[in-house]
């Protein structure tokens, strides 16, 4: 059977993916995140989530070429009137993402990608959220805490940002950055055993 790896440098899915008892190692796969001309917000996650994931095997298979290995790669984006709000660039972006969420629904979508060298299965998940109104003193309180800083659309719903969330239709996992009913389907495709004593390292790559 096949190592996984999961190519992610994200605690959150560290977390998710070691809940349904998967055994991984873990490793950083860094890809240029800009997205391309007329892209839509869709092909940009799952582009980003199969890149992610062959980046990662590039550096696993670099000198080793024979060893079988899978890797999963993973990417969550928050849409909003078609937009794709990315990780906040300082304060004043920040702030300007959570008052444009404040009193909407938006949509998140999480992509994943399962590769070992024969083939790659991805997978889209689409949620919904809605949040409440929130005012700029409580946008800028949040900022304060340091959480928005490398999030997506500038808050964790997992974390402090949940208190903006009146309403979730979708997968939370999926939300939070990776959907574990999809990704335990994937999994099985690759005879990838869940539900197992979890065992997780960080790869010396």
């Amino acid at each position: 059977m096949s190592t996984l790896y999961l190519a992610s440098s994200s605690p959150r899915r560290r977390e998710l993916l070691t809940q349904i008892g998967v055994g991984f190692s873990a490793i950083s796969a860094d890809i240029d995140e800009t997205p391309l001309t007329d892209e839509s917000p869709a092909t940009y996650v799952e582009r980003l989530a199969r890149g992610k994931a062959e980046a990662g095997r590039v550096q696993l298979v670099s000198g080793n070429p024979g060893v079988a290995v899978c890797v999963l790669g993973a990417d969550t984006a928050v849409v909003l009137d078609g937009q794709i709000l990315g990780k906040p660039r300082d304060e004043a972006d920040a702030l300007a993402m959570l008052m444009s969420l404040s009193g909407r629904e938006h949509e998140v979508l999480t992509a994943i990608a399962l590769l070992d060298g024969q083939r790659c299965e991805s997978r889209m998940v689409s949620s919904r959220v809605r949040f409440r109104s929130i005012s700029r003193a409580e946008a800028m309180a949040y900022w304060a805490s340091g959480e928005p800083q490398d999030k997506a659309g500038s808050y964790g719903i997992q974390g402090l940002g949940a208190v903006f969330v009146a309403g979730l239709e979708g997968s939370y996992s999926a939300v939070v950055g990776l959907p574990l009913c999809e990704t335990f389907e994937l999994l099985g495709h690759f005879g990838i055993p869940c539900w197992q004593t979890p065992i997780v390292r960080t790869a010396p790559y």
